[in-house]
């Protein structure tokens, strides 16, 4: 009985100071395969239009500060596809879609005419419609226009030469009625008086007209800056072929 005992307690003793043997801490999180699957789709689909791109539009109908008013839509059509690393990211054909956001009629003297647009929607040839905020950044289809503000502004250029000309020509004009009219009450002296009052009157009414109203034809070039980074997804860009 004794000696089963110390057996049994020796037999103890080795398997308790035998090595355990176990496998090393990992570093790496276990990755889940469909988790993985998803951001390697969306990497492979998306792109970005970045902010301050440009891209160059066609005016689809006339605007004019005659009658526009602040919320009337503004239609644009795209008139060359935007590249981006080798990829089409908006084909030509892409309706833009905008809103007028100010209007200023001309007025006299130094007062020109001037139209605020924002745009706020792309809509592709295949109906895939995506929301942007932009802007105009230049007018190279209107020679007699600029943009003067980082908002966009489009504003009349000044018409110095036509009021220069419009005031010869009312000097002209009022020089004339006046030496007649001066000429029929006081001889000589009333002719010269009269005409030099006339001169006077003529210019300043050439200088208090309005000045020009800004129009922007069908078919204007304009060119439009997106104002911040647009994602895009390139598999919803083309359109499905006709059946």
């Amino acid at each position: 009985m004794r000696l089963l005992l110390i057996l049994f307690l020796a037999s103890a003793m080795a398997f308790a100071q035998s090595p355990q043997t176990s496998s090393p801490p990992s570093d790496k999180a276990p990755t889940s395969p469909a988790k993985t699957g998803t951001i390697a789709a969306t990497d492979a689909t998306a792109s970005v239009i970045p902010a301050g791109s440009k891209i160059p539009l066609l005016l689809k109908q006339a605007i004019s500060t005659k009658n526009a008013r602040e919320g009337d839509a503004v239609y644009a059509e795209t008139a060359f596809p935007f590249v981006l690393n080798e990829r089409v990211l908006v084909p030509a054909g892409t309706y833009v879609q905008g809103r007028i956001m100010h209007t200023e009629p001309a007025g006299r003297a130094k007062k020109r005419a001037e139209i605020l647009i924002h745009f706020t929607t792309l809509i592709y040839p295949s109906g895939y419609t995506i929301m942007l905020p932009a802007a105009i950044h230049n007018t190279p289809g209107a020679d007699d226009k600029g943009v003067k503000d980082e908002e966009g502004t489009i504003q009349q250029d000044k018409d110095t030469e036509k009021r220069v000309e419009d005031a010869a020509k009312g000097a002209a004009v009022g020089g004339t009625v006046g030496t007649i009219a001066g000429a029929a009450g006081g001889g000589f002296s009333g002719a010269r008086a009269g005409g030099l009052v006339g001169i006077a009157a003529g210019v300043a009414w050439a200088l208090l007209k309005h000045g020009p109203e800004l129009k922007l034809d069908v078919g204007t070039s304009i060119e439009m800056e997106v104002q911040r980074d647009i994602p895009v997804d390139r598999t919803r860009i083309a359109a499905a072929p006709a059946a």
